[in-house]
């Protein structure tokens, strides 16, 4: 449910009582995760979605019948070889559905608006909800902060929360959603009870170097992917928030010295359109040896294989080397600097989702790979 974040702090600020369903586990080719949600308030409004469309009525049905009787219930939804119209998943996968009410006077109430006013404020928290396991105690949630401090319960005994808060927390600190099992002592003994862990991070970073024409269009592609954009250039009259007004952050230094002293992670993406070797080759001898879960630079064949020699002459690895994805993009064959940006986010979310970049007309492997475990 963290993944609408925002829209449920707006409704629990203004009073409303609504339901939400939550996918807890998916299996074969369905098209949304674990953590992807839908709500419905009591006026019938809904946001969200868990299913991308296959079951949207049905569990907005059952929504409103955990709104009306304060139940919160478990469903699995699959696919139907009877009937392919039937409700369930014609893609032929399977998930799991649990949908919790959330009313006036709710006990959960205290603890989810904790967690939604944590993740639409970008704090990073983990929000622990009994998705399996005996009556009463379906939907009972923890929130749990990096610190390793929580609040709420999961109805059993204090050592099932504080072991919930430590396994949540390690969760946490890799900005993962997924699931756990735990006895209802809190003892790691499978067939007790089912955990659904979810994570809300701040953004990953895109860092784009070079304010360049390319760049203004790159930075609106990186906002819609959901990353945190900043701009860095070592020429301030190129480097300006009227150029680049959507961008989070605009730099002006020398791209290898801010980044020697920038925070990046797994999740970084390293986006290099100067194309100039005085600035390209001191900045990726920087960037192929720190955390980054993508480090592409811009150029034709040519300037790729200059920078290549150069950068091998600077020192760098084979392994290293092997790191940069230039040129950067895939092939769309793409001309304008929107056209460009779209080819470059298209092998961001590729490299991050494991996608092969060929076009799926034709294709045998699934459209939709293993979700289980996957970032937030």
């Amino acid at each position: 449910m963290l993944d609408i974040a925002r829209e449920l702090h707006d409704w629990m600020a203004e009073g409303r009582e609504f339901a939400v369903a939550t996918v807890v586990s998916v299996g074969g080719s369905a098209p949304r995760g674990p953590g992807a949600a839908l709500a419905v308030d009591s006026g019938g409004t809904a946001i969200g979605s868990v299913s991308g469309g296959c079951v949207e009525g049905a569990v907005y049905e059952l929504c409103a019948q955990a709104l009306q009787d304060g139940r919160a219930v478990r469903e699995r939804f699959g696919y139907s070889d009877e009937d392919a119209f039937a409700v369930g998943l014609t893609c032929g996968g399977v998930i799991d559905v649990m949908v919790t009410p959330v009313r006036s006077g709710s006990p959960e109430r205290k603890v989810l608006g904790a967690a939604l006013s944590a993740a639409a404020g970008g704090a990073p928290a983990s929000l622990v909800r009994v998705a399996r396991g005996p009556d009463g105690l379906l939907g009972r949630a923890l929130l749990v902060r990096p610190d390793g401090t929580y609040e709420g319960g999961l109805g059993g005994r204090a050592e099932l929360d504080r072991t919930a808060a430590a396994e949540a927390r390690a969760l946490l600190d890799t900005g993962r959603t997924g699931t756990i099992a735990l006895s209802e002592d809190g003892s790691h003994c499978p067939g007790g009870l089912t955990l659904l862990v979810e994570t809300s991070v701040e953004p990953p970073r895109m860092i784009v170097f070079g304010a360049v024409d390319f760049a203004a269009a790159l930075v609106r592609a990186g906002k819609f992917l959901g990353h945190h954009v900043t701009v860095c250039d070592a020429r301030p009259v190129f480097a300006t928030e009227a150029r680049f007004p959507e961008a989070d952050e605009i730099v002006v230094d020398w791209p290898h010295r801010y980044l020697r002293r920038t925070r990046t992670d797994g999740r970084t993406v390293l986006c290099v359109l100067t194309h100039d070797p005085r600035f390209d080759v001191p900045l990726l001898r920087e960037a192929l040896r720190m955390p980054a879960a993508f480090v592409g630079a811009m150029g034709s064949r040519r300037t790729h294989e200059d920078r290549w020699r150069r950068l091998r002459e600077a020192g760098l690895s084979e392994g290293e080397l092997d790191r940069l994805r230039s040129p950067i993009g895939l092939d769309l064959g793409a001309r304008t600097p929107e056209e460009t940006a779209l080819s470059i986010a298209a092998e961001i979310v590729a490299a991050r989702r494991g996608g092969t970049g060929l076009p799926l007309t034709g294709g045998a492997d699934p459209i939709h790979r293993d979700l289980s475990g996957a970032a937030a």
